[in-house]
């Protein structure tokens, strides 16, 4: 390999021309031929170096994450060491979430980058590569060149899965050479085309090779350049100008401010062989004052430009003379817009005008002129290099190149991507971001800034590519591309952005200025509580749904300038795919990502389905106030010994602390906690004594939402009979869920304490076999709730899915859990990926006469359902989890399972879920030997007793989604038989919600409950204690039970926390709720 980036990342570096080279003015190349020439050209590509070469990113986002500091130690360092080495600063190579980065390079060696090299860390990732052990689970990768020894274990930089994908024209340099050497910048082929285009294309030849490359404006709008160009050569003019837009405005966009930064004279080539192009004389870079590194290297490499003859009079002896004027604006938005952008380097205000005439017929002071961005400009070397149709070879039919995204937002790596264009969105998102991290889902993408659009999850396979964002409603904009999680609410980023667009509206025209005011108003309506609600403000938010819609397209048809016209494009789009939030925003009072803070609340409140004021019992956890934290626990959830083990803590989706970045609170493992410390009796609580004559409930059902049901309703006083076809209350509580994570003693003790005088239980008897809903009526109750569950396993649906060793999931997990019977033997399958099929394989591993256990699952372990603790769990315990398989026959003899034979899937499109749909690999089949198979695929209602109710297509119960009544009066309906197999603390919600509708009912009031806010009231004062210096401390994680203790037993697996790590942990929380209680 001739350089250290011959990789399908980056294309090989060319090397300079002699020509070029002869026709410096100045620098280390005049006069050098021969061997000296290759030396220098050799030293200055990093293909051969003398001394070691110590490289420390340090461009904005290098020096935001403290590369300034890096910088300063290294230099330390070497004094101190006493290594004579030389130092680099460097651009920045697009992986901004790993800065501070630094590469080394020794002699003889591949060059060696490293992530996140902080101050603290340099001394150590430095001696490890000096003394020849670098540190290599930490090195992102090398750069291997021919003539240089390879690091062992390290692999290639360009098959990082950030770069891997990626094909960096525009960014060939960015991270790699001294943005300070023009030297560097030459040695790798830079200005080599513009010295031939000077002399040895005419004008007409160079638009023409720009037409043949298809190449697209990439400031927004996609114009081809090659026609703004060749009308610019045909405009006859005694003075045409060329402008380089480098005014980034839009949030979350920073590729041409990184272009400027690292490679500026990629810029300052391009923009000269444009001039060149129509015949300008002179042009100017229009950039912001607040990129003050960009300022000053690009005034950096327009002085070494114009010292070697590539800038000024006579450029390289060509007869082409130029002469480039750095301006600075003042960040106002509204001069990202051609014709504002004119008017403030003229020196007037930046104000758009009506077009026509267009800048091309009369810009800058009166004169033709053409306006690109830096990335259109950078683009221009490597179309000069390759010829116009080697540029169109790479993209599509109507996008070709390449485009430069500035990846940010909810996502693992963000940082500048390069991608050809017709590069699927999802690929930029999961491939080259590595997806969302905290194992959240992604709900959608902005793409294009404030006039740009928003791309739901499942759409996210649209191409990079100009007129397939048209024609979805999106545009590519200048490339920021902004990734948002399942806690991002789409009210909230469209208020965000119209908030932006009013404010940097100019306020020119009428429908861009007044029309976006009212469109904020309506939004701040929306998202306000209706205790902050004044004059007009209920009329804007109930009208705002139809007045947004109206509004956004009278502004987008009446604006005066593309930014007017694009300014309702953020809620236009998150208008049109996700109504339902606005809808919750506006009837139901409720913010469904937890986000807006009067509709919220404390977000861990808000996220939690039964209510608990979570923050309250963190809170008093970090004063040391248990028995206060089990009251707060306890008044809201009757369950919450068993919601401290099993509960898929919802809570922590909508901790602060994790949606900022960080690791949310232990909020499931502070309640066991104080539920393991704190007597249940502190609780006081006891229920209304029976009115004479009062309403008769029936519950059928003894699970989570049966039983939560039963003790709301006799804690009012109604007398509630529960009923239950097994032996023992619980529902799946018992029934599915092991003793190692939920110990019977403590299951017992809980239910018993829901029991009152009001609640009568009733064992042993099914709906259907024993009783019917009418016979329940005619008995004289008033009303019944239906908490059945799902407790029927789906079947395999192959032919001989019934022999002898076939077990559905939910059998098996009852004959062990409620009878004792251990139904597994010699070597057992679990097909499935959910909680049901974890729990069965880690039950089965612990029956006597269990050889081994595997689990068969159709995609891969990132898409199984269960929850991520279970599986880790059972890969500790020895289970193995086969994954992208599917059964395809059951193989058995004598009416006995003999195995299953599965044919191997791959990854292809996504299904309605957002999952990969699995698809078979022909000719991939094999068979798996076992004595046991466990059919847990997934569970259903069992319908055979719901004669007369409809059912949903699945077999589930259909009721009003609000009061939960079904089809038939007075019978109401919750839990899993409504929605399929969910989680306990659902099902907890779900009785709750039918005791008050069935109260209501019952004392005649209307079956409709206003959504209301519950926001924090009480003001708990926050630990006083001193705060540490550094990161903070790190999520607490509770003990488990060692491996040898658990074998063949149903000994508890997850142990408490201390009460050294409990109050670290509650210590650590931000406290949403004092924002609304702190006394003024």
């Amino acid at each position: 390999m001739s350089s250290p980036t011959s990789h399908a990342c980056w294309s090989p570096a060319p090397r300079p021309g002699s020509a070029l080279l002869g026709a410096l003015q100045d620098g280390p190349f005049r006069g050098l031929e021969g061997e000296a020439l290759d030396g220098l050209l050799a030293a200055l590509r990093r293909e051969r170096v003398e001394r070691p070469v110590i490289f420390v990113g340090a461009g904005t986002c290098g020096l935001g994450a403290g590369a300034d500091k890096t910088l300063a130690q290294v230099k330390a360092w070497c004094e101190a060491t006493g290594r004579d080495a030389e130092i680099r600063e460097v651009g920045c190579i697009g992986l901004c979430s790993e800065e501070p980065m630094v590469d080394v390079q020794l002699p003889g060696r591949a060059r060696i980058s490293f992530a996140a090299v902080t101050a603290d860390r340099v001394d150590e990732v430095l001696e490890g590569v000096f003394q020849g052990r670098p540190d290599v689970e930490r090195a992102l990768g090398q750069f291997p060149a021919e003539g240089q020894e390879a690091w062992p274990g390290v692999r290639p930089m360009a098959e990082h899965p950030f770069l891997a994908r990626q094909k960096r024209w525009v960014l060939a340099n960015s991270g790699l050479i001294d943005f300070t050497s023009i030297d560097e910048y030459i040695a790798r082929g830079g200005y080599d085309a513009l010295h031939a285009t000077l002399t040895g294309r005419t004008r007409q030849e160079v638009v023409d090779e720009v037409l043949a490359s298809g190449l697209r404006g990439r400031g927004g709008g996609g114009f081809p350049t090659g026609r703004k160009w060749k009308m610019a050569l045909d405009a006859q003019s005694d003075q045409k100008y060329m402008i380089c837009n480098a005014d980034e405005g839009d949030p979350g966009a920073f590729m041409d401010r990184a272009v400027c930064e690292s490679d500026p004279h990629r810029l300052l080539e391009g923009m000269i062989t444009g001039c060149y192009a129509i015949g300008a004389s002179k042009a100017y870079i229009y950039i912001r004052a607040e990129y003050p590194l960009a300022i000053r290297n690009l005034k950096l490499a327009m002085a070494q430009a114009r010292a070697y003859g590539l800038l000024g009079e006579n450029i390289l002896g060509s007869g082409f003379s130029l002469d480039i004027v750095l301006k600075m604006g003042a960040g106002a938005f509204v001069c990202g817009e051609e014709t504002a952008l004119m008017h403030s380097i003229e020196g007037r205000r930046g104000m758009p005008r009506p077009r026509p005439p267009y800048p091309i017929q009369s810009g800058l002071f009166g004169k033709p002129t053409v306006i690109n961005n830096v990335e259109t400009f950078a683009n221009i070397p490597t179309v000069m290099q390759l010829g116009g149709a080697g540029f169109a070879a790479t993209g599509t039919e109507g996008s070709k190149g390449t485009k430069v995204f500035a990846l940010s937002g909810m996502v693992r790596r963000t940082g500048l991507v390069e991608v050809p264009m017709g590069t699927a969105i999802r690929d930029v998102v999961f491939a080259v971001g590595g997806g969302i991290p905290n194992g959240k889902k992604c709900k959608a993408v902005q793409i294009g800034g404030p006039s740009g659009g928003c791309i739901p999850e499942p759409h996210l396979d649209l191409p990079c590519d100009y007129e397939a964002l048209k024609s979805f409603g999106a545009i590519m904009g200048s490339g920021g591309l902004v990734v948002m999680d399942e806690n991002t609410c789409m009210v909230d980023l469209a208020k965000f952005f119209m908030e932006f667009i009013q404010s940097e509206s100019c306020g020119k025209c009428i429908p861009c200025r007044e029309g976006t005011k009212q469109m904020l108003d309506i939004l701040k309506a929306i998202t306000q509580n209706r205790r902050s609600e004044e004059g007009l403000d209920a009329l804007l938010r109930v009208r705002g749904v139809m007045v947004l819609k109206e509004l956004g397209e009278a502004i987008r048809t009446s604006s005066l300038c593309g930014l007017g016209q694009t300014a309702p494009n953020p809620v236009l789009s998150t208008l049109k795919w996700f109504r339902e939030e606005y809808e919750a925003h506006i009837y139901e009072r409720r913010c469904p990502a937890g986000a807006c803070r009067e509709l919220v609340g404390a977000p861990c409140q808000s996220g939690c389905p039964v209510g608990t004021e979570v923050w309250k019992y963190v809170a008093h956890v970090a004063l040391g106030e248990y028995e206060d934290a089990y009251g707060a626990i306890r008044a809201a959830n009757p369950f919450p010994s068993v919601c401290a083990r099993v509960c898929n803590h919802p809570c922590e989706s909508s901790c602060r602390c994790g949606t900022t970045g960080g690791d949310p609170i232990a909020i499931r493992h502070l309640k066991r906690f104080v539920v393991d410390r704190v007597d249940p009796a502190t609780f006081k609580g006891g229920a209304r004594p029976q009115r004479p004559g009062a309403p008769r409930v029936a519950v059928v059902g003894a699970g989570p939402a049966g039983l939560t049901a039963a003790h709301a309703l006799g804690m009012k006083g109604y007398p509630v009979t529960v009923f239950e076809r097994e032996h023992k209350a619980g529902g799946m509580l018992v029934a599915g869920i092991p003793a190692y994570r939920l110990p019977r003693e403590v299951l017992e003790r809980e239910i018993d304490s829901l029991i009152n005088e009001n609640v009568r239980m009733e064992f042993g008897k099914a709906l259907g076999r024993d009783f019917t809903i009418q016979s329940l009526k005619e008995e004289g109750y008033q009303a019944v709730y239906l908490a059945l569950g799902s407790h029927q396993s789906k079947r395999l649906g192959l032919p001989g899915d019934e022999v002898e060793g076939i077990v559905p999931g939910i059998a098996f997990l009852k004959a062990w859990n409620l009878h004792g019977r251990a139904l597994g033997r010699g070597r057992v399958g679990v097909i499935g990926g959910g909680n049901s099929a974890l729990d069965a394989a880690r039950v089965a591993l612990r029956q006597e006469g269990v050889e081994e256990v595997t689990i068969f699952y159709r995609r891969t372990r990132n898409e199984m359902p269960a929850y991520q603790e279970e599986i880790e769990a059972a890969l500790d315990e020895g289970i193995r989890v086969e994954t992208l398989v599917a059964p395809l026959q059951v193989v058995s003899a004598g009416g006995r399972l003999r195995g299953i034979v599965f044919q191997r899937n791959e990854l292809g499109d996504r299904d309605e879920s957002g999952r990969a749909r699995p698809v078979p690999i022909p000719g991939s089949e094999f068979t798996a030997e076992l004595d046991t198979l466990v059919v847990a695929i997934s569970e259903e209602p069992e319908t055979a007793c719901l004669d007369g109710f409809r059912l949903k297509s699945w077999g589930g119960v259909v009721t009003n989604p609000e009061s939960g009544l079904t089809s038939q009066k007075r019978v109401y309906a919750g839990g899993d038989v409504v929605t399929g197999p969910s989680t306990v603390i659902e099902a907890v919600a779900a009785g709750k919600n039918a005791a008050v509708m069935i109260d209501r009912q019952l004392t005649g009031r209307q079956l409709k409950v206003l959504g209301g806010v519950a926001l924090p009231t009480v003001y708990i004062p926050p630990f006083a204690g001193e705060e540490e210096e550094g990161e903070g401390p790190a999520r607490a994680v509770p003990p488990h039970l060692p491996l040898e203790m658990r074998r063949k037993n149903f000994r508890e697996v997850d142990l408490c926390l201390s009460e050294e790590h409990a109050l670290c942990e509650a210590r650590r929380c931000l406290r949403c709720d004092v924002e609304f209680t702190q006394p003024v």
